[in-house]
């Protein structure tokens, strides 16, 4: 069982940067993949970037390449998303997932429904 816990979440100017962290119970946080997710009002939920149990492999989404930039920490069983530039389009409820990473893979995916365990979500509102 793995539970997680985001923070760092608030209102931002546009332009600005936030941190937000993931900090995650159990003993074997290196052996999953992690990754952020983000859900607007009235819009589905999208993958933001994710990030191997090593840390050694990213995945960013087309809209954030360049501006965010996923981390961790095993030793501190926490994974990081640096939101830099950041805009309106932004704002959202920003959710971290955790997967089991397989054997031999990356572990993560941008499909929500391959995670295993969910944070209760960190709002992010960016004002123009």
């Amino acid at each position: 069982q793995v539970q997680l816990v985001e923070s760092g979440g608030g209102l931002v100017q546009g332009g600005g940067p936030l941190r937000l962290s993931c900090a995650a119970s159990g003993r074997t946080f290196s052996t999953y993949a992690m990754c952020w997710f983000r859900q607007a009002p009235g819009k589905e939920r999208e993958f933001v970037a994710g990030i191997s149990g090593s840390g050694g492999s990213t995945l960013y989404a087309d809209s954030v390449k360049g501006r965010f930039t996923i981390s961790r920490d095993n030793a501190k069983d926490t994974v990081y998303l640096q939101m830099n530039s950041l805009k309106p389009e932004d704002t959202a409820v920003y959710s971290c997932a955790a997967r089991k990473a397989p054997r031999g893979s990356v572990g993560y995916s941008t499909r929500g429904n391959q995670y295993d365990y969910w944070g209760q979500g960190t709002q992010v509102s960016i004002s123009s």
